[in-house]
């Protein structure tokens, strides 16, 4: 429908289909790297464990202190990143990772192990909170749930490429005196580096320097990205500290803490988690990558209509406490589940619950603050979040050792989901303000 502002007359519902169009499908691709080379080591996991005879809790510390180099520097690579431009921070961030990832060929013990996949997370810092900012350069808040969940089904659409992908490269085990899982590190982290010199020719900083936008759909956006601001309180949060003394910025930390505890849980845990199930035909590592890809194609197409839904209603508390509800039964389910048939049904609940959650979540926090505040909240968020996806492999390793089975963890992050459910009924969302 078109508008008219200031004597231009812009179609707005055309324009924004043009913004999606062209940075959607590149910043999906550039997530898609990133949550491969994040989450490969469990498809790795089995033939790691049995080659460099790493017990689960060594496996699981492994998995999760790439969380703790992420989150001491998340924050202060979000706010570099607002000072230097998103293009060349970007880049840097995935040059960096990609090189640290094919790494990981090198690791040979637990130490090895745990260097490289902290370096890992030290690199890979910055870049969600990095393009989470900049989708609100493009986006106001009433557009902003479709565009974040169609950023954010890469994370679950990383599984569905990931899976097979690393399936394949597990068969070329012996290749040139490597194993599977060497070739596995060395192929998916070669293909970050060349995507992150291509972002320093791709990305623009904002609408204000895209010359695929017209004069009056660049005057016209920036209208109304700051009516946007006005209209639901953002543009009062101008600061840094600002983040820091919204209650409701807590809230929603505390929120997405348990959101990544279960996203982890799945990511790095369910091979080995349908593989504890399977008999000993499906015990091999690429079948059970297979078996894998199906929880994370429902979870990208549940994300995307749960971001759809958001949109439609502009609400969001309903439908991330509802997500949380679902993920929360699905890790019940899958915590008494003997069969790999029904382990898979239940862990795909708690993916499609899990993912969904992108949209209305990142919606809803972005509306709150702009400017350095948003910056600081986002990267508090993913800092908080990032400890949760260190807590959540670690003490599923440490259980399993401990109990030989899934389901003490499995029934933790249960209620710790419903606990999330809970805590964004009542998140206090900004007023609204009746604009002219």
């Amino acid at each position: 429908m078109a508008e008219t502002v200031s004597g231009m007359t812009v179609d707005g519902r055309a324009l924004y289909a043009k913004i999606s169009w062209r940075l959607i499908p590149y910043l999906f691709l550039l997530y898609i790297a990133a949550y491969v080379d994040r989450v490969n080591v469990g498809f790795a996991a089995m033939d790691m464990q049995r080659d460099l005879h790493f017990s689960n809790t060594v496996y699981g510390t492994g998995a999760g202190i790439f969380f703790l180099g992420y989150a001491l520097c998340d924050l202060p690579s979000s706010l570099i990143l607002r000072w230097v431009g998103t293009r060349v921070w970007i880049a840097r961030i995935m040059i960096s990772w990609g090189v640290v990832s094919a790494c990981m060929v090198l690791v040979r013990s637990p130490g090895s192990f745990y260097l490289l996949r902290f370096l890992l997370g030290v690199a890979e810092a910055g870049f969600v909170p990095g393009m989470l900012l900049y989708l609100t350069f493009w986006f106001p808040s009433h557009e902003r749930a479709r565009a974040v969940a169609k950023f954010m089904t890469a994370t679950s659409l990383a599984g569905v490429v990931g899976a097979p992908l690393s399936s394949a490269l597990l068969h070329l085990d012996g290749v040139a005196g490597l194993s599977g899982w060497q070739w596995l590190f060395l192929f998916e982290g070669v293909p970050t580096v060349l995507l992150g010199v291509s972002v320093l020719f791709v990305l623009k900083d904002g609408p204000g320097v895209a010359e695929w936008l017209t004069a009056d759909e660049r005057t016209w956006l920036k209208s109304e990205l700051r009516r946007d601001e006005e209209r639901y309180g953002a543009a009062e949060h101008h600061h840094l500290l600002d983040a820091f003394k919204l209650p409701a910025v807590w809230v929603l930390a505390g929120v997405y803490i348990a959101i990544q505890i279960g996203v982890y849980i799945v990511n790095l845990w369910m091979p080995l988690i349908l593989t504890s199930l399977a008999d000993g035909a499906g015990r091999d590592a690429s079948l059970i990558a297979r078996y894998a890809t199906v929880p994370y194609l429902l979870a990208a197409i549940f994300t995307v209509l749960v971001g759809w839904s958001s949109d439609k209603h502009n609400e969001r508390k309903g439908h991330l406490a509802g997500c949380l509800l679902l993920a929360s039964v699905g890790f019940a389910l899958t915590a008494v589940s003997h069969e790999v048939a029904i382990a898979l049904c239940a862990l795909s609940l708690a993916a499609i619950g899990l993912w969904s959650t992108m949209g209305p979540f990142w919606a809803l926090m972005t509306r709150m603050v702009k400017g350095a505040a948003a910056a600081g909240g986002v990267g508090m968020i993913t800092t908080l979040g990032g400890l949760g996806g260190f807590i959540g492999p670690y003490m599923t390793g440490r259980l399993r050792d401990m109990t030989h089975s899934f389901a003490g963890g499995l029934f933790a992050f249960a209620g710790l989901a419903l606990c999330g459910a809970i805590l964004s009924i009542s998140v206090m969302q900004p007023k609204v303000q009746e604009l002219p």
